[in-house]
């Protein structure tokens, strides 16, 4: 029996949302090879997979079906972090006993789950990322921020992994929360309380305006060593879209030895092994550097702020997939085609657990040709 793909149907304020699908009819334990061809191709195609009713799937099958997507390598994404107790992602790890590249997940006290007698979860929270917090009534109104817009990827000796399976066992219970965009703006959208949000990095390639497709597809990003580290004494901005610059970052003497050979540098451009088409991708809170033509910016403040150009417009409200989890959605999306982020303002008594899995890839992204390109520079000379 093969299963049905459901494309999402976006709601009118959704105007932007133009992926997604809903599976409602597998079974993640009984995945058959075809089944598995079939699910890999809706992935890269619909970029975020959600596949219901999977409550009964064991942590051992959500990496087995993970590794699939990448059977060279059998590394967690982030690796094993340096001086994990100070990285911006070490409060958010914690690998399960006897499946460690599946990490927990979540908010509340877990006890006796899947291999951990008692752990204490925290649901990352804007306080502790943010330059600016939101006023206590306020989020004791409803409101909300996106805590960090990324990718998951070490970005340091290891590649992007390509597809990351996110499975939601339990979901709080269900209260609206609108997110503030607090930049300025009045944009603001409603969500279910521990949302996920994702972006597409291709529609954020396709918002570009032609001058700014062509400066993306002239220039690489270098990403800076040990970014979670680097990063770790910075401030995000209200949008939990890339970092203020504020001269906090580590400096190359307060960072562990750094191996020139592991430091990052992608294209801005990547392209869809199975649509070839076009995705900007870029992790605005670890980029150190963007190099243009060759020649390096050299000014941080600089690049955050072409940076916030481009990819700002992908964030706004009509362009975000908020996930409504359910128990049991074990959740496939293109870690390389979307950024996503971490979403609400979870009380003491709030209980979550998920589980997060990915492999750390044995490839580089896939660069965008002349060849891609040309068409939208054929569409900028005629418009």
């Amino acid at each position: 029996m093969t299963f049905t793909i459901e494309p999402i149907k976006p709601t009118a304020a959704q105007s932007g949302v133009d992926f997604g699908a809903m599976i409602n009819d597998l079974d993640l334990e009984k995945l058959t090879d075809h089944d598995f061809e079939k699910l890999q191709e809706a992935v890269y195609t619909h970029q975020v997979v959600v596949v219901r009713n999977q409550l009964h799937v064991q942590p051992q099958t959500q990496y087995n079906i993970t590794k699939r997507f990448e059977p060279e390598v059998d590394t967690y994404g982030h690796g094993k972090q340096h001086r994990a107790e100070q990285s911006v992602i070490a409060r958010d790890l914690s690998p399960l006993p006897e499946v460690p590249q599946v990490q927990l997940l979540g908010h509340g006290l877990v006890k006796n789950y899947q291999g951990v007698e008692e752990r204490q979860l925290t649901h990352p929270h804007h306080k502790v990322f943010h330059q600016t917090v939101m006023a206590k009534e306020d989020e004791e109104a409803g409101k909300t921020r996106f805590y960090r817009w990324h990718m998951d990827a070490a970005l340091y000796k290891l590649n992007p992994p390509k597809v990351t399976s996110l499975f939601g066992f339990k979901n709080p219970e269900p209260r609206r929360q609108t997110v503030v965009y607090d930049d300025g703006t009045d944009d603001t959208l409603d969500v279910q309380l521990g949302t996920t949000a994702f972006i597409s990095g291709q529609h954020a390639f396709e918002l570009l305006p032609p001058d700014l497709k062509e400066l993306a597809f002239r220039t690489k990003v270098k990403y800076a060593p040990h970014p979670y580290l680097w990063m770790s004494k910075a401030r995000s901005r209200s949008t939990g879209l890339g970092m203020v610059s504020e001269g906090k970052e580590l400096s190359q003497e307060e960072l562990p030895p750094i191996e020139e050979e592991a430091i990052k540098i992608y294209p801005m451009l990547w392209k869809n092994p199975v649509t070839n088409k076009i995705h900007l991708q870029v992790h605005p809170a670890a980029v150190q550097d963007l190099i243009i033509d060759g020649k390096p910016m050299g000014d941080l403040e600089k690049v955050r702020e072409l940076l916030y150009k481009m990819q700002r417009p992908a964030i706004s409200p009509e362009n975000v997939y908020a996930h409504e989890w359910q128990d049991g959605d074990m959740v496939f999306f293109h870690n390389r085609g979307v950024l996503h982020s971490v979403v609400g303002s979870l009380k003491e008594t709030d209980v979550r657990i998920f589980q997060q899995c990915n492999m750390a890839s044995a490839q580089d992204p896939i660069p965008v040709t002349e060849e891609d390109f040309a068409p939208y520079r054929n569409a900028a000379s005629t418009a």
